[in-house]
């Protein structure tokens, strides 16, 4: 009696995964973000993600999302001019299934350490082949696969908690953003043919 009732759990199992695909096929996981960390145990610096499905491109980010917590951020807790991991804790990462074009530059699918040098009037974005480190302790400039200039965005109101969003923006573009205090950094990418 307990092994058709285990097949037939296993085949609904089956079929919700199958339908959670489909879905995502048909685009309702275009953007998509979320804190990774048990709700039981509170952290300054939750593990997060955010991801979009754009055509048949998976994009996805990995980070650590601090607080402001009063604090001045960009030319006070992170100096001006100095590489940053761009989140808390381990370097936050960039994974791609397909070859992309970001900000106008070739990309290669795969996977990457997301790191800025936040500035005043820019930013420089760079997109490193060691994804896997702590912070920025083993970052060097020399694995760099892509760097390039954007211009930060302030507004008024204060975006408490660091966040990434991944968008679709048309059947083949989309947006990658950054925000965290004053500051929002977008990046235009599209899938290379």
């Amino acid at each position: 009696m307990k092994k058709p009732l285990f097949l037939y759990l296993l085949f609904i199992s089956f079929i919700g995964c199958q339908n959670n695909t489909n879905k995502k096929e048909n685009n309702s996981h275009q953007n998509h973000s979320s804190e990774a960390s048990s709700p039981s145990k509170k952290t300054l610096s939750p593990h997060k993600f955010a991801m979009a499905l754009v055509d048949d491109a998976h994009i996805h980010i990995d980070y650590s999302s601090p607080s402001v917590r009063g604090r001045m951020i960009f030319g006070g807790l992170l100096a001006y001019g100095e590489v940053w991991q761009s989140g808390a804790h381990n370097a936050t990462w960039l994974e791609t299934n397909k070859d992309l074009v970001i900000n106008g530059n070739f990309l290669k699918a795969g996977k990457y350490g997301f790191f800025t040098i936040p500035n005043q009037e820019q930013w420089t974005i760079i997109l490193n082949k060691n994804w896997e480190q702590h912070g920025k302790d083993d970052y060097n400039e020399q694995e760099d696969v892509l760097r390039f200039e954007v211009i930060p965005v302030i507004s008024k109101d204060i975006t408490e908690q660091l966040v990434y969003r991944v968008q679709r923006t048309s059947d083949k573009e989309g947006l990658i953003s950054l925000s965290w205090e004053k500051i929002t950094v977008s990046i235009p990418f599209s899938i290379a043919n």
